[in-house]
């Protein structure tokens, strides 16, 4: 295959894709929060959690991708409800009022802090605004997030529930210029083991780190580095992105939203503070 006929574009998702589990708390009157929920793994994760039979609230700032997620919910015919509800995560009232809207569709049990966002430059040439804002979406919001939540986790019946904080190969070491992903994604490794720490074992936390996944944003940079490096797309993939990797492919939204339903589940009560580490081989392998 030349570079020109590669399919550079995102997996659409099906029904079959996600992993179905039979957990007594999957049920249409319990409750999960997805932020980032109006695209890629946020919106794989809510549609995930949707047909695990469970309520979901999406969160996000876009309101029309949060629709859209809507609409593919309804579509698949998942046996959840889903709910979007327009939210500035770098807002604490926003936060609150999106976990109090979750508290009334039934008990709020579940939270995956999945949106994210990314710059790359250097320590010496990143621009402060940008270090703000990257921070306070992907760790000061999962915070917050947590801090809403986990009342009402422990005013539920048992006490059960999780929150699940996207984290990253970039969780576990660094590359250069992006300083302040790494920084938020080691912060978030802090924050898991926190919740973890409070949760007396029924409320626990987890989080996910995978590799390089093929979302719209994806492939977007794989477009832009090809062209700023003056390389094949292939290269870019290949070489760049899986070059330490030895699985030689890119996960797919849905792989990982997969990752967030088990975790979620009573099969996995034994993961709490730990992390989900599906990588491809990134982190502990290396020529």
């Amino acid at each position: 295959m030349t570079d020109s006929d590669m399919d550079l574009t995102a997996p659409e998702l099906s029904p079959d894709d996600f992993l179905r589990i039979d957990d007594p708390h999957f049920e249409a009157g319990n409750v999960a929060i997805v932020t980032g929920a109006a695209s890629g793994i946020g919106r794989a994760t809510a549609t995930a959690l949707a047909s695990n039979g469970l309520t979901v609230v999406g969160a996000d700032i876009d309101a029309e991708g949060l629709d859209e997620t809507g609409d593919l919910v309804e579509e698949f015919d998942a046996p959840g409800a889903y709910h979007g509800v327009e939210t500035d995560l770098t807002n604490d009232a926003d936060v609150e009022a999106v976990v109090d809207a979750a508290a009334e569709e039934g008990e709020l049990r579940y939270v995956a802090n999945i949106a994210g966002m990314q710059h790359i430059a250097s320590i010496a040439e990143f621009p402060m605004e940008k270090y703000d804002l990257l921070l306070d979406i992907m760790l000061r919001s999962p915070f917050k997030m947590a801090q809403a939540a986990i009342p009402h986790i422990e005013a539920t019946d048992d006490g059960v529930g999780a929150i699940a904080n996207m984290s990253s190969v970039h969780g576990h070491y660094a590359t250069k210029d992006k300083p302040a992903y790494i920084t938020a994604k080691h912060g978030l490794a802090g924050l898991t083991r926190s919740i973890a720490a409070e949760g007396d074992g029924t409320l626990r936390g987890f989080s996910v780190s995978v590799g390089y996944v093929l979302t719209p944003l994806m492939v977007d940079q794989i477009e832009d580095t090809a062209e700023e490096r003056g390389i094949s797309k292939r290269e870019v993939i290949e070489d760049v992105m899986l070059g330490q990797a030895r699985t030689k492919e890119m996960m797919a939204p849905a792989e990982v939203a997969n990752l967030f339903t088990f975790g979620f589940s009573s099969h996995a009560k034994h993961l709490n503070g730990g992390d989900l580490l599906f990588d491809g081989g990134y982190v502990h392998t290396y020529e």
